[in-house]
This record gives structure tokens, sequence and C-alpha cells, in this order.
């Protein structure tokens, strides 16, 4: 995998512990993984970045590596704004006080939240096939439902979705990630088994619940709390959605982007959700021209 030459890495912060890899040279740039991923989703594009930035790929709190802390009655430690402090002291610790960043999926989540919170951290931002959280609940229908099953299953309280993903994590993960037009094609064997055995480990299904119990509920009114104070997102945006995806087809991303955030452009991609791993030649052009090297660093 295209990760030989980063060197691993953990960092304490707040109440856990946050694995990572850290590799290349250059103005600083921290990538954020999806559901039900890891770090490895960047496998196809991290080697080319590598030439051009300090590329830094942490397992989010709760997935892979990283660790899986307890939870309270508020999923307080699982949410966005818990998580989002975790990435931002990962950083702190290598010495960058602010960096560019491009995240997928639950890590663009992370990554608004971050925008928001520490808005002197971020110099640069490309968010992958999501629109905001808040307009996705709003505006729920039975197409994005359907398709996002997993929104609604996973939010259930403990511990029913744990019980009934029980031992069967390679099931739940060829379901979720399978459920494309493309299937499973699009996945590294190898990469593939990266996925399968992180969800296996102890706690990591309870984690990723907590993940999506507090996006449903904490996260939301942190939202609302935002939109309200017309808190939006500073730093230039740029959002990328897969033309064959869900995200494009039940949402306008750049107009619901528009909403939160104050400099916003973006395109749909010959993709599906998983752009990473579909469309890696495309994404790094993208991040090559949207990430000014001169903006990024300590």
């Amino acid at each position: 995998m295209s990760f030989d030459a980063f060197a691993p890495f953990r960092v304490t912060v707040q109440d856990t512990e946050i694995f990572g890899v850290k590799g290349g040279a250059g103005p600083p740039l921290l990538l954020l993984h999806g559901h039900p991923q890891t770090h490895m989703i960047w496998h196809r594009v991290a080697a080319t970045l590598a030439k051009h930035f300090t590329v830094i790929a942490t397992d989010l709190r709760g997935y892979g590596a990283s660790g899986k802390p307890p939870t309270d009655a508020q999923h307080t430690p699982y949410s966005k704004r818990a998580m989002a402090a975790d990435q931002v002291a990962v950083m702190r610790h290598f010495g960058f006080d602010h960096f560019h960043l491009c995240a997928h999926d639950r890590g663009a989540r992370v990554a608004h939240r971050l925008a928001l919170d520490h808005a002197h951290a971020v110099d640069r931002m490309m968010l992958l096939d999501i629109a905001p959280t808040l307009a996705m609940y709003e505006k729920t229908d039975r197409a994005f439902a359907t398709a996002y099953f997993h929104w609604f299953f996973l939010i259930q309280p403990a511990p029913l979705p744990e019980t009934l993903i029980g031992d069967h994590t390679d099931a739940y993960i060829e379901r979720v990630m399978g459920n494309r037009s493309a299937g499973l094609a699009p996945f590294a064997p190898d990469a593939l088994d990266a996925y399968r055995a992180a969800l296996a480990q102890p706690g990591a299904v309870h984690a990723m619940c907590e993940d999506y119990r507090a996006s449903a509920t904490i996260d939301l009114e942190h939202d609302r709390a935002d939109l309200e104070r017309g808190n939006k997102v500073a730093c230039p945006l740029r959002v990328l959605w897969g033309a064959d995806g869900i995200v494009g087809r039940c949402f306008d991303p750049l107009d619901e982007w528009r909403r939160v955030a104050r400099d916003v452009s973006g395109r749909a991609l010959e993709c599906g959700h998983y752009i990473p791993e579909e469309a890696p030649a495309a994404l790094v052009d993208e991040m090559l021209a949207f990430f000014d090297a001169r903006e990024a660093g300590a």
C-alpha cells in the first residue's frame, strides 16, 4: 500500500489516543476518513500528495486504531466537536497551528465542525461527498433514507444495533460499502481487509454507533446554534461529490454549503461515494489545484 514511506504515530488527546500516519514534506495537509473506514481510504493518493505536502492521515476517535473512549447519555465524547478538537491537538503536536484539510464522509462532518470551532486553524478545506448534517436530516426523503439506512439504524438506543451487528461486522461492511452502483469493485483487497479488521475490534461497533447517535442529537444542537448566530465556515471551501452518488441526487451540494459557508466552489466527479478510492487521479488534481502550498504552515 502507498503508506510504506509514512511513519505511524499515536498522540494522546483529551480523553483518548489518536492513531495516524505521517509522511512527506511541505505545507501540512490533514486527511480525515469516513464510515466504516480508516485512514486507509487515502492509500491511492497519499504517496502523490506526500511529494507536495506534509501529509497527516488519522483514524478518527472510535475508528481504526484510535481510542474508543466511554460515552455518556448525551453522546458528548463522540460529538463532532470532541472529534474536531482531537485533530487540532494532533496537528499542534506536530507543530502546525494551521493547515489544509481534506475529509470524506464522517470525517467531513468532523472537518465542518473543526472549521467552525477552530476557524484560525484551517487555511483551505475540501469536503468529499456530503451535504451539511442538519440539511440532510431536515430534507430526508424516501430515496435518501433507503440508501443511507444506516443513518437511522445506528442511532437506535444501545444495545440494539450493536447486538444486531454483533459478530457480523464483515457482512455489515460488505452491505454498507457495497450498497452503491459499483459494489465492492472499487476497493483494494488489502484495504477491505483493513476495514474489516478495524470494525471487528472490541468496542468498535459501539463507538461507530455513538458517532451516529451524536450526529442525530448533540451535533444538530451545535449546528443550529451556529446558524442562529450566523457563524459560517470562513475559509475557502471546495466541495466535491460523486456524479453517481446519493448526495448529488438527493441534495444540491453547492446550495446547501453556501448556506453555511462564505466561500464555496465545487463540482461532481465521475464516480460514486468513495471518491479517494474510486477517482484518485481526479481527486489529486483537484487537491493540487485548490490547496495553495504558500498558505499553510506553522
